[in-house]
């Protein structure tokens, strides 16, 4: 389906069968400039969807499996027309006014709900991403999400210049906060200092990390 470009070559390896999530490093304060892109930190679990042919699996942070917990998602991945690839996401219900919904979702009542809020791929048609810089990345998922089905969405970002108000504007619709991530680095398994989530002190995820 065309889903990479040619200049993918130099960095592109056979993949790899197992994948780590990488983690955000707690901040306070917000970076700034060219180097850096800002997405709305939605309240959800995070979650890995691999398909490989005809199978997906839907992988937590903790690796419990929950393939049969979200079938919205597991149907979104099985309509796409690309047969093998690894997306990092995180878990939603959204409300009616599109924020996420975390009592709901937690609440097991609303597991048919539940869409994915992607927003990096670590592997498609068979090829380990990991090792592109996350602007080629966030393209290859555009490219591999365009035209989806309802169950899974790509997440907008914003260049580094405008994340202080970003973060401001999220704090007043009463959103969790902003994850900030170096836009020329690779995805690296662990704790990452190029990934920055800062948290809306006023927000009730304050009170819990999942």
């Amino acid at each position: 389906m065309g889903s990479r470009p040619r200049d993918f070559t130099p960095y592109l390896r056979p993949m790899r069968t197992a994948f780590e999530f990488c983690l955000p490093t707690a901040a306070n304060v917000v970076p700034a400039g060219p180097d850096w892109i800002h997405e709305i930190k939605y309240d959800g679990y995070r979650l890995r969807v691999e398909r490989q042919g005809k199978t997906v699996r839907l992988f937590t942070r903790n690796g419990h499996d929950w393939t049969k917990r979200f079938p919205w998602i597991v149907e979104a991945a099985l309509k796409n027309r690309e047969q093998h690839f690894v997306i990092d996401g995180e878990a939603v219900v959204l409300g009616v006014d599109g924020v996420s919904d975390f009592d709901a979702l937690h609440s097991r009542r609303h597991d048919n709900e539940v869409q994915l809020y992607a927003f990096d791929v670590l592997a498609l048609g068979g090829e380990d991403l990991r090792e592109l810089p996350l602007s080629l990345r966030k393209t290859n998922l555009a490219r591999l999400l365009r035209g989806r089905p309802d169950g899974m969405f790509v997440a907008p970002f914003e260049p580094g210049e405008i994340g202080t108000e970003l973060f401001g504007a999220a704090c007043r619709l009463g959103l969790e906060g902003l994850v900030s991530k170096r836009r020329d680095r690779r995805y690296s398994a662990g704790r990452s200092k190029d990934w920055v989530k800062v948290k809306n002190r006023t927000h009730p995820a304050m009170d819990r990390e999942f």
